[in-house]
């Protein structure tokens, strides 16, 4: 099993102990600024109905985005997940 499907394994399990679904999730994310990462991560979520905040980083070369998405189940938090770490250069927090 890898690093990563053993991370969500766990992250799976922490959700559905402590968390009653349907819920609010809090993604935060941070991104470079340097192809249109911040508008790739907006995409994915915003149909969703989500709240999304950005912050640019000092610099300038990043952004912060966080959101807020009502989810009916630990598995659709997960899948979100693993559609965003496709986006490059992103670091999930």
């Amino acid at each position: 099993m890898s690093k990563k499907d053993e991370f969500y394994r766990k992250l799976k399990a922490q959700l559905d102990d402590t968390t009653s679904f349907p819920a609010d999730y809090l993604y935060k994310f941070i991104v470079p600024t340097t192809k249109n990462q911040e508008t790739e991560v907006e995409a994915l979520f915003n149909n969703k109905g989500a709240v999304i905040t950005t912050k640019k980083s000092k610099t300038g070369k990043y952004v912060s985005v966080s959101i807020i998405l009502k989810l009916n189940t630990s598995d659709e938090v997960i899948s979100l997940y693993k559609k965003a770490e496709k986006i490059e250069g992103i670091i999930s927090l």
